[in-house]
């Protein structure tokens, strides 16, 4: 195979685990073409934020900046199967519920939504439209930005976290080979592909945006390792559930204070 063609089916690799979006039928698979899959969750997340951002411009031309909010998250919703927000509600039904490493990954591969979760999910379903719709007071352009920025960064420092942590759940099969043996290369090509859409901000936005996410990686490592020892797909997804909420966070205080784009 081909050096091309085999980053092509890497990356059709990322987008089959990640999304819904179908692949053709013939595309190689193996273990270790999953595993270096890692490097292109970034691009993936340019897809999805660009999804997301075309299905709020439609809705926009004909329905108010509310109900355009809703069903663009909806779409990334549907478009990714919930794969990242069944993460954040099993991470924290997991994390919030057990006492010992073993009970809290034990709880987080149970398929009933906790309180914990439920909170969680809710709490950064509710911030990301609230968010959202504060931009939009501004200008409704804000708000695609925001999806094409903070989806692919969010996702680089969700995937980051792969190089450098412990995988503790030695039972997930499918989640296994994505979640571990990231190489260096892999690691930058992630990070250059999430970090590459600030260029569309100004430095007065881009700047305090990648200092955020930089802190909040160090502070999941450090959290997780703390209580697991590692980490889990789960805590990858939810991961870059709170990036991604942490990002329109951060845009929207700033914005408001001055910072324009």
């Amino acid at each position: 195979m081909s050096s091309l063609k085999q980053q092509i089916v890497c990356f059709l690799l990322a987008v089959s685990f990640f999304t819904r979006i179908p692949i053709p039928a013939n595309t190689p698979f193996s273990t270790q073409l999953l595993s270096q899959s890692s490097r292109y969750f970034s691009l993936v997340g340019w897809l999805v934020g660009g999804i997301g951002a075309a299905a709020f411009w439609l809705s926009m031309q004909a329905f108010p900046v509310s109900v355009s909010i809703v069903l663009s998250m909806l779409t990334t919703v549907l478009l990714t199967g919930a794969f990242h927000e069944d993460g954040l509600a099993d991470s924290a039904d997991g994390l919030g519920g057990g006492m010992t490493i073993e009970k809290k990954l034990l709880i987080m591969k149970d398929s009933r939504l906790g309180t914990y979760g439920a909170v969680a999910l809710w709490g950064a379903l509710l911030l990301k439209f609230v968010t959202l719709q504060e931009l939009a007071l501004l200008s409704p352009y804000q708000i695609i930005l925001a999806l094409v920025v903070l989806h692919p960064l969010s996702r680089a420092v969700a995937g980051s976290l792969i190089y450098d942590m412990n995988y503790v759940r030695d039972d997930d099969a499918k989640a296994k080979p994505v979640a571990e043996q990231q190489r260096s290369s892999d690691l930058v090509i992630l990070v250059l592909l999430g970090c590459l859409p600030l260029l569309l901000l100004p430095i007065t936005l881009a700047l305090p945006l990648f200092i955020a996410q930089f802190l909040l990686r160090f502070a999941a490592k450090n959290y997780l390792n703390s209580r697991l020892g590692g980490c889990t797909g789960d805590c990858l997804g939810a991961v870059q559930q709170v990036s991604e909420v942490v990002g329109y966070l951060i845009l929207l205080a700033f914005m408001r204070h001055g910072a324009t784009i």
